[in-house]
Formats: C-alpha cells, sequence, structure tokens
C-alpha cells in the first residue's frame, strides 16, 4: 500500500443537475472533500458523466498529478465504466477508480432532509477516499477459455443443468459423490403430474 505522501487523491462531486443537488449541499461536500487527508484537488461538476465532466477529470489528473480517483455521482453499475476508461484515457490504471453513490443511497432517499442527505454523502466520500488510498494498480489478464462446464450434483437440477449446457452444445461433466443420480428424486414412489415411478 502507497504511503500517504503517494496518494494524490482527485474527488470530483457530480450535481447532477437537480437529480443529487436538490437534497445534497454539493458545495459543502467539496470543502469536506478538501479536508481529507490524501485529497489534493476536488471540484463538483454538473454532469461528470459527460464529455465536459470526463474532460474536467483528464485535466486534473494531468494537472494535479493525480494517482486516485472518487467519484462521488450516480450508480457505479451504469457509469464506473465511464470513468475508468476516462482514468485510462489520461494515463492512469483504470482500477485506481472508486465511486460513491450519492444518488441512490443519499439524494433519494433523504430528499426532504439536506443536512441528512449532505453528511451521509461526506461519510460516502470519505470511505471511498480511504478505499481509494488502498487501492493498488491491476491489470487486465487475458485467459484462455476451455468451452466446456463442470456440474457438480446429480440431483434434478444438476440434471437438468447438464442437459441444458450439453444442448447448447457444450461439453458436460457430471459429477455426483453418490453411486446413482437423480438425488431425492429417485427416492419417490411416484412423480406428480403423471403418477410415474422414476425407478
Amino acid at each position: 500500500m502507497p504511503t500517504t505522501g503517494d496518494v494524490r487523491i482527485g474527488v470530483f462531486v457530480c450535481d447532477c443537475g437537480m437529480n443529487i443537488a436538490g437534497s445534497v449541499d454539493c458545495p459543502s461536500l467539496v470543502e469536506i472533500a478538501k479536508s481529507i487527508d490524501g485529497v489534493v484537488h476536488a471540484e463538483q461538476n454538473r454532469y461528470t458523466c459527460s464529455q465536459p465532466g470526463q474532460e474536467s477529470i483528464r485535466k486534473a489528473i494531468a494537472e494535479h498529478k493525480l494517482n486516485r480517483i472518487v467519484v462521488a455521482a450516480c450508480t457505479p453499475r451504469i457509469h464506473e465504466p465511464t470513468f475508468r476508461k476516462c482514468a485510462a484515457d489520461a494515463g492512469l490504471n483504470p482500477y485506481l477508480v472508486e465511486m460513491a453513490n450519492i444518488r441512490e443511497h443519499c439524494s433519494w432517499v433523504h430528499q426532504d432532509d439536506k443536512a441528512a442527505a449532505t453528511m451521509k454523502a461526506a461519510d460516502l466520500v470519505r470511505s471511498s477516499v480511504e478505499r481509494a488510498r488502498r487501492l493498488s494498480p491491476q491489470k487486465e489478464a487475458a485467459l484462455k477459455v476451455h468451452p466446456a462446464a463442470l456440474v457438480v450434483g446429480g440431483g434434478i437440477a444438476g440434471i437438468q443443468a447438464a442437459l441444458d449446457l450439453a444442448d447448447q452444445g457444450h461439453k458436460v461433466y457430471l459429477v455426483e459423490k453418490s453411486p446413482t443420480i437423480g438425488g431425492l428424486m429417485a427416492r419417490l414412489a411416484k412423480t406428480y403430474p403423471t403418477m410415474d415411478c422414476p425407478t
């Protein structure tokens, strides 16, 4: 883990129009971010995921020699790839990016309580900065994939999974620890709706 002197974190607070700023005091959040150890730059953007927002991040990485990024915005599920690519375009390892979801976790759940929304957003930013401080550069590995599947358990669910995979053209290995397959189904005398005997 890098020492505190090695870490130069940039925090980018997205106000998302009124979507976040309607409930979170974004200027105060920027000031709080600036006071966190290791943060050398913090700013507020209208739409951080937009081209101007991304350009602002790229510019700040170069200008402030940032080596970690925290974006306080909406869901990482949608925008994390955007910010990872943005960091990579600026020469920063894309795995040195952390996100704080201040839209769903703060703005949306505390719509009528700006103080609570802002306080929670500040906690999320502090947590994200702390996590960013501990991130290490990662390298993506290209692995050869063997087009086969291993199904563990020869009960009805395992048998059906193996059949479905085989129907899709995959080689399947079905492993069962007992001497016979069928699981509990094999012990039944009758099965609904046909009342057939499974043996």
